[in-house]
C-alpha cells in the first residue's frame, strides 16, 4: 500500500544517473555503462531519525550540488553532495533555525521547541527558483517549509507547515509563481496556504484555507503536486479513497473555479473514477492517472472540467500513486507491480 508512493525518481545528466533509494542510499552511476561512481549511506553517516515509509524525497541538482533531504539530526535536513564526488559541502536545516518559530496553524500562540529524535525529511522534493533575481531552493520539510542559499546552505527563513497529529506527512513539491510559493497537505484539515517570499526573503502569508477548523478546505493534496497553468492550480483533492475530487483553484485568490466528484469506495473492480489522480501537464494537456489504473486527458480549462478522454489501463489495479511520466513521446505508468509504456505520439 504506502510503500507504492511516490519514490525518488532517478536524476538524468548527460552521462550519470542519481538515485536516492528507499534506505536512503545516494548512489551515483556511469549512464552507459552502469558502473557505480560513488554511494553515500545517508543513514549510516548521518543521525536519521526513521521515516514513516522510507525515503521518497528526489535530489536536486543545482550548480554541480546534489541538494539531498536527508533529515538528518540536529542541523542536517537537508545536505548537499558534490555531484561529481558525493563528498558533503554543507548540510542545514533543523534546531538552529525552527527553535523558537511560530507554529502557524496550531492552536494558542506556540513557538517550536526542538526535539532531537524528531523527524525532518518529508516525502516532498526540493524545487529550485529565481526569486527577486536570486537562486533559492524551497524544501516542505515535516515541520514545513524553508528557503536556502544553494551555495552554502544558509536558511532565508522558515515557516511552519504540519498536521498537530504526529501520524502525518507533507509530500507535495512546492509549487513557485513568480515569488509566491503554494503549499498543502491533506491530514487532519490542514489544507494549503499561498506565501509571498519578499525582496527581504521572507515569507507572507497571502492566504490560509482553511481559515478556521471544521471548514474544508479548497483544496488538500495527499502526494501528487499540483499543475500551475495560466494562474491556476489543478489538482486532485482528498487524503482517503471516499474523499476525492478533481478541483480548479485561482492561485492568488484561492477562489474554486470547478470540481467534480472522484470519490470511490475501494473494490476489486476499477472504478470509473480517478480517485486521488496525478497529473502532468504536456503539449497543453493534462495527462492524468488515477489510482486504480484510470488514464483520462484533459484541457487545461479554467471555466469548466473540459475531459477529451479515458481508458482503463488492463495492466493497472490499485494503488497507482506515481505520477505519469512522459518522455521521447512514451507515457509511463506504475501501479505496486506492474511498470507500463504507451505511445503517445499523436496519430
Amino acid at each position: 500500500g504506502y510503500n507504492n508512493g511516490p519514490r525518488c525518481t532517478p536524476l538524468l545528466t548527460e552521462d550519470r544517473c542519481f538515485t536516492l533509494g528507499a534506505e536512503g542510499k545516494l548512489t551515483a552511476v556511469e549512464l552507459a555503462t552502469g558502473k557505480q561512481l560513488w554511494q553515500r549511506d545517508t543513514a549510516k553517516d548521518f543521525q536519521v531519525p526513521e521515516a514513516f515509509f522510507g525515503v521518497g524525497s528526489t535530489p536536486l541538482l543545482e550548480n554541480g550540488l546534489l541538494i539531498t533531504m536527508v533529515g538528518a539530526q540536529t542541523n542536517a535536513g537537508v545536505v548537499a553532495f558534490e555531484a561529481a564526488t558525493g563528498r558533503t559541502v554543507w548540510a542545514s536545516v533543523g534546531a538552529d533555525n525552527w527553535t523558537g518559530q511560530p507554529m502557524h496553524g496550531w492552536p494558542g500562540e506556540r513557538t517550536v521547541v526542538w526535539k532531537s529524535w524528531d523527524k525532518q525529511a518529508s516525502y516532498a522534493s526540493p524545487v529550485a527558483a529565481t526569486v527577486h533575481g536570486r537562486r533559492v531552493v524551497l524544501c516542505l520539510m515535516r515541520q514545513g517549509l524553508v528557503a536556502l542559499d544553494p551555495a552554502d546552505g544558509r536558511v532565508l527563513d522558515s515557516f511552519w507547515f504540519r498536521a498537530t497529529v504526529e501520524e502525518s506527512v507533507n509530500a507535495i513539491n512546492p509549487v513557485v509563481s513568480g515569488n509566491h510559493v503554494f503549499i498543502s497537505a491533506a491530514y487532519y484539515n490542514v489544507g494549503s496556504v499561498l506565501l509571498e517570499l519578499t525582496e527581504e526573503f521572507k515569507f507572507r502569508e497571502v492566504w490560509r484555507d482553511p481559515e478556521a477548523r471544521g471548514r474544508t478546505p479548497n483544496l488538500e493534496i495527499h502526494w501528487t503536486t499540483p499543475i500551475l497553468h495560466d494562474g491556476h492550480v489543478f489538482a486532485f483533492s482528498g487524503r482517503d479513497e471516499p474523499d476525492a475530487s478533481f478541483r480548479c483553484v485561482e492561485l492568488l485568490t484561492n477562489r474554486l473555479k470547478w470540481e467534480r466528484d472522484e470519490s470511490w469506495r475501494r473494490s476489486r473492480t476499477p472504478p470509473n473514477v480517478f480517485g486521488r489522480g496525478s497529473t502532468i501537464l504536456a503539449d497543453g494537456k493534462l495527462f492524468a492517472l488515477g489510482e486504480a489504473g484510470l488514464l483520462g486527458l484533459f484541457r487545461p480549462d479554467t471555466g469548466k472540467v473540459s475531459e477529451l478522454g479515458r481508458w482503463q489501463v488492463p495492466e493497472l489495479r490499485y494503488p497507482c500513486w506515481a505520477a505519469p511520466v512522459l518522455a521521447d513521446k512514451r507515457l509511463y505508468l506504475r501501479s505496486e507491480d506492474r511498470l507500463v509504456c504507451l505511445d503517445a505520439a499523436a496519430r
